[in-house]
């Protein structure tokens, strides 16, 4: 896992194309003024969600990791709190391939990402977005999809 701010997204175009792709997209994108929903960047190779909700309670929270893609999620407004964890701490659920994710049962750990701040999971972190940073607030988030 990886956590950063947008500002210092050029210390990671040395991780490939996709990553360059991904990290254009989200510095020239205004998502104040973008729908929710799905966004082709680069066809089925890097793709984003764009995401409004309220930060729930951990408790609420599903741990989750994905076999197929990267996530690269970015706070565009808000703050919450992301858990995360190695793959090899934590009990695996059955892996739905059409939605290319495994939920899990365990523990782990949790960083809190403020607007203007990204994470990167890889495949073997699993992770649990979406968690209040104190109570339940708004965030307006994108997840960029980068296929491995």
């Amino acid at each position: 896992m990886i956590a950063d701010a947008l500002a210092c997204a050029d210390r990671y175009r040395g991780l490939g194309a996709r990553f360059d792709t991904a990290f254009d997209y989200l510095a020239r994108t205004d998502f104040a003024t973008i729908a929710d929903g799905r966004y082709a960047v680069d066809g089925e190779r890097v793709f984003a969600l764009v995401q409004r909700y309220r930060t729930k309670p951990d408790a609420d929270g599903r741990w989750e990791s994905h076999r197929r893609h990267i996530d690269v999620q970015l706070v565009v407004r808000g703050v919450e709190r992301m858990g995360v964890g190695a793959l090899d701490r934590f009990a695996p659920e059955p892996y739905d391939e059409a939605r290319d994710v495994m939920f899990h049962t365990g523990a782990g750990d949790a960083v809190t990402v403020a607007a203007g701040h990204f994470t990167i999971f890889w495949p073997e972190d699993v992770h649990s977005p979406g968690l209040a940073a104190g109570e339940p607030a708004d965030v307006l988030k994108v997840v960029v999809k980068i296929a491995v």
